[in-house]
């Protein structure tokens, strides 16, 4: 019996590495022009704890436990940065997956994941 569940977990594991080595292959790094593309006018949200807005002019309006603050966002050499005046300002290179966007700092800091999707405060 143990061996029977020693195998069924070693399957699960084996399984789900195999699907994120998959997932990850298939990702896709946008350049500069291809980030403006998608970026302009939309919204970077994983759904449930933040969501970003990328507006047209350049104005970046991040939202985050109830609160809003405002900064910029350009494109430079193939990565997307952003502004806020914080430490963690910085620049990003742009992934995407299916419908998932994974940016990837130049330098220290997290990554930073969701979907992009039309603004949900759109006029």
């Amino acid at each position: 019996m143990v061996k029977l569940t020693t195998l069924a977990i070693a399957t699960l594991v084996s399984a789900a590495l195999e699907s994120s080595a998959v997932a990850a292959e298939s990702a896709q790094k946008l350049s500069g022009m291809q980030i403006r593309a998608k970026f302009i006018g939309m919204q970077l949200t994983d759904e449930v704890h933040f969501r970003d807005v990328y507006d047209r002019d350049g104005t970046l309006r991040s939202y985050s436990d109830g609160k809003m603050k405002a900064g910029k966002w350009t494109i430079e050499r193939n990565e997307i940065c952003v502004y806020f005046e914080e430490p963690d300002d910085g620049c990003y290179e742009v992934w995407l997956s299916g419908d998932r966007i994974e940016m990837k700092p130049s330098g220290l800091g997290l990554s930073i994941e969701g979907i992009l999707q039309l603004p949900t405060d759109r006029n």
